[in-house]
């Protein structure tokens, strides 16, 4: 019964650590798309402003991204663990689109750039960082609307 209670009293610990990162994490919109005439976040601006926070709190985060076929279309579905002891204790998880063409792209880039919008997506999930409606990153559609040039983005999050 005492190892039910301190595996109990671990995951709380836990739990405290994610409410305290997800409380002190301020992540800066740096990056300016200057067609479009906003500001948004990058994946990497994320993990710039989280880095110091998990090294402060002894966890860390990772990644994996995995090709996935749903109804006939590629999505990259990326996961991002939170980890402590190397023992991951909260995931969240996010799909992109591939596009099935984009000017000037080869597929390569094609797929770079969804798995770039999907981890920015699965951390911002994990790290509760807004996406709203508001987000002109999240909206604009830099005066396209066509099924084939849109992002499809879903999440999973999960507290392990």
């Amino acid at each position: 019964q005492c190892y039910i209670v301190n595996l109990l009293l671990i995951m709380e610990n836990k739990n405290n650590i994610l409410q305290l990162i997800q409380s002190e994490l301020k992540a800066p919109k740096g990056q300016r798309n200057n067609f479009g005439n906003y500001t948004y976040r990058s994946a990497e601006d994320i993990l710039e402003a989280v880095k110091p926070i998990l090294a402060k709190h002894e966890v860390a985060i990772v990644s994996n991204d995995e090709m996935v076929e749903l109804a006939g279309r590629v999505y990259v579905k990326t996961t991002v663990m939170l980890a402590q002891d190397n023992t991951p204790f909260a995931s969240a998880s996010a799909f992109a689109r591939e596009a099935l063409e984009k000017k000037g792209m080869d597929v390569a880039q094609i797929t770079g750039s969804s798995a770039s919008y999907s981890s920015k997506r699965a951390l911002g999930n994990l790290l509760c960082i807004s996406d709203s409606a508001l987000d002109p990153d999240k909206t604009n559609k830099h005066g396209k609307d066509s099924p084939a040039t849109k992002k499809v983005a879903t999440t999973n999050n999960t507290l392990i």
